[in-house]
């Protein structure tokens, strides 16, 4: 039957979600609409959501603060995928009557320690300037031809882990499994916990000191945003790795230009970025010394059929109870 619920699944920014779920029942009883691009701004997002009955999010890329909700009037069911979103206020909406839910996260982790391991191996292999100069015609050397640094090896030097937990600690058993001294830190950490994945808990001005690798797994708060700036930055070794897969906000992004221009880090490897998309002329585009992938991280797959396949049940119960008896 023809519906008037009507349904905005945004962010579909990989072109995936109906064929990750079967959508058909669904489709039949509302309308469904799906956004394959991000919003310009958030007036044009009010714009266009406004006459919306649910809306789905995809993880935060979307930001649903009290300014944009409070101009929905017709929102009810506002769902988006993983088990948070910080940027969505959540008790507000709820105090305006719109239910709000997440998903499962399915195999998040073991995507994001995957994807961590591949800009560490693609940095440090050198594989982006391999590959591109290869296309170019060069058998060796960079898109112009240039020769670019020789590839290093990482067995035998030590990975630097800024938080332990469900990811930190699988880069940590990879980084292991290749013959690495693995060291962490946290706010929280103990020398115990540590121990329990075999890495050794040390300060955090050694681990940036000493480490060939530092790789970020935080949860963005108000005591790790901007936990890493200048004075981090001047203590790392000329020929350290920097790598974020967890959340911009961990890195002073402006010191950082700044930083890899002086050569420490002399590498930064990054998934995720303050403005996302990434506009155009951003300067981290131009600069020799990154790899760079759009917030890869959590996208596989498995993730996105968990992600939804939930969407799409916890919908069609929805729509049902709202249908007519």
């Amino acid at each position: 039957m023809t519906s008037t619920i009507r349904i905005a699944v945004c962010d579909d920014w990989e072109h995936c979600a109906l064929e990750c779920a079967d959508w058909s029942t669904l489709q039949q009883r509302a309308d469904v609409q799906i956004f394959t691009s991000a919003f310009p701004s958030r007036d044009e997002a009010i714009a266009i959501l406004k006459d919306f009955d649910a809306i789905c999010l995809m993880r935060e890329r979307t930001p649903f603060p009290k300014e944009v909700i409070a101009k929905l009037p017709r929102l009810r069911r506002l769902l988006y995928t993983g088990e948070r979103n910080l940027s969505v206020d959540s008790e507000f909406a709820r105090s305006q009557g719109i239910t709000v839910s997440g998903t499962p996260g399915g195999p998040n982790k073991a995507s994001t320690a995957e994807h961590t391991w591949s800009m560490i191996l693609g940095a440090t292999r050198r594989t982006v300037p391999a590959m591109t100069g290869l296309l170019a015609g060069y058998w060796r050397g960079d898109p112009t031809g240039e020769p670019y640094a020789l590839p290093d090896t990482l067995e035998g030097d030590r990975l630097g882990i800024l938080g332990l937990g469900g990811i930190g600690a699988r880069v940590a058993r990879i980084g292991q499994a290749i013959g690495m001294e693995v060291v962490a830190w946290s706010q929280n950490l103990t020398d115990e916990k540590a121990a329990e994945h075999g890495v050794r808990r040390v300060e955090k001005n050694e681990l940036l000191a000493t480490s060939k690798i530092i790789s970020l797994h935080l949860v963005l708060s108000d005591r790790t945003r901007g936990l890493i700036g200048p004075t981090e930055f001047s203590l790392m070794r000329r020929d350290s790795v920097l790598v974020n897969t967890s959340r911009a906000g961990l890195i002073d992004e402006t010191a950082l230009i700044e930083a890899l221009d002086s050569g420490r880090p002399s590498h930064a490897a990054l998934d995720v970025f303050t403005i996302e998309p990434l506009p155009k002329d951003h300067p981290i585009l131009g600069h020799s010394a990154v790899t760079l992938t759009p917030h890869l991280g959590f996208v596989s797959t498995r993730v996105y059929e968990m992600f939804y396949k939930t969407i799409v049940n916890d919908l069609s119960k929805w729509v049902e109870e709202r249908e007519p008896r």
